[in-house]
């Protein structure tokens, strides 16, 4: 019986130890630190890895179906200058989601360098704002040592007097100088307080646009209108009629890369405004060529066009306006 016990003792000590050892074993513990820790690592690469894309004006994003001539055209840029500013090798390699510079970069620039200007002026001003009583003795020294007397003369009372007479006066003119430059440091602060640059130029650029001058650019009937919901106006006219220049400018494209337009010519007039002849027969200028009102730059003609008319557009800023309120009336 006593050896009975004994089994049977070690046989209930033995399954309670298995029982006590197994969940310490089985305990998920790093498991968990592990699965845990993975997604943080992940999310963390994911952010690192997101490319920083150029957003805001003067960026665009290429669309399915886009061209780099289409794009200069919504712009209002010449596609030479998009392909400057964005390093492009081919200008017929542009992707879907590829974000483009359609704005010169040089404006930023210049914003750049007009404050440390502000700023190196007041650095100049510093000093002569801070001349108080105590700088004034500096300055009548500095008065003493530009205008020293070289002629020598026998120590007398007489003699004495004399010499300390001038020094009187380079002491009040030496505040005389320190005034006037102070006068024009606040004078030259004023604009860079008031900062009035921006409104200045958006009224030049309205003055620009103002003065130029219109033409209608072929004769003929007009056959769509921009509130027909064109772009701009169609002209019928003959094959081989001209096509004038609607105002001076420069030629900034000429050619037939813009789908539904044929044979193009573009002609910037202002920063602001461009004007579109479109399904010509035959481009007389080239890129580059500045052009006055009323010279012939094109025939009329059908290209990618289903009868003979010049389509002609006016756009601001790239967007189309409409013709009739800058073409006198007929």
């Amino acid at each position: 019986m006593k050896n009975n016990r004994l089994v049977w003792l070690g046989i209930v000590v033995s399954l309670l130890a298995g029982c006590s050892t197994t969940p310490r074993t089985a305990a998920p513990v790093v498991e968990r630190t592990t699965s845990s820790a993975k997604p943080a690592a992940d999310a963390a690469k994911t952010v690192a890895a997101a490319p920083a894309r150029p957003e805001g004006k003067g960026y665009y994003t290429v669309k399915k179906g886009d061209t780099l001539y289409r794009i200069a055209l919504e712009s209002g840029q010449s596609y030479r200058d998009i392909v400057a500013w964005n390093n492009l090798t081919n200008p017929n390699d542009i992707k879907v989601d590829q974000v483009l510079r359609v704005a010169p970069p040089d404006g930023v620039q210049t914003g750049a360098v007009v404050a440390p200007a502000a700023g190196a002026s007041g650095i100049e001003v510093r000093p002569l704002g801070a001349s108080t009583s105590a700088g004034a003795a500096p300055a009548a020294t500095g008065a003493n040592k530009t205008g020293p007397r070289g002629d020598k003369r026998a120590y007398s009372d007489s003699t004495l007097a004399e010499l300390e007479k001038p020094d009187a006066a380079p002491s009040s003119a030496a505040t005389a100088p320190a005034a006037a430059p102070a006068a024009t440091a606040q004078a030259s602060a004023k604009p860079d307080a008031a900062h009035p640059a921006e409104k200045p130029a958006v009224a030049a650029a309205a003055a620009d646009d103002d003065a130029v001058s219109w033409m209608w650019p072929a004769d003929g009937k007009v056959v769509g209108t921009f509130d027909g919901g064109k772009k701009g106006v169609d002209i019928a006219g003959k094959s081989g009629q001209p096509v004038l220049a609607a105002g001076a400018g420069k030629v900034m494209y000429a050619g037939a890369g813009i789908r539904g337009y044929g044979n193009l010519v573009i002609v910037k007039h202002t920063n602001n405004l461009l004007s579109a002849y479109a399904h010509n027969k035959t481009i007389l200028v080239k890129e580059g060529q500045a052009v006055t009102k009323g010279q012939k730059i094109a025939e009329m003609g059908n290209s990618d066009s289903d009868s003979v008319k010049l389509h002609f557009e006016i756009r601001q800023q790239g967007k189309p306006v409409d013709p009739s309120k800058y073409l006198p009336p007929r």
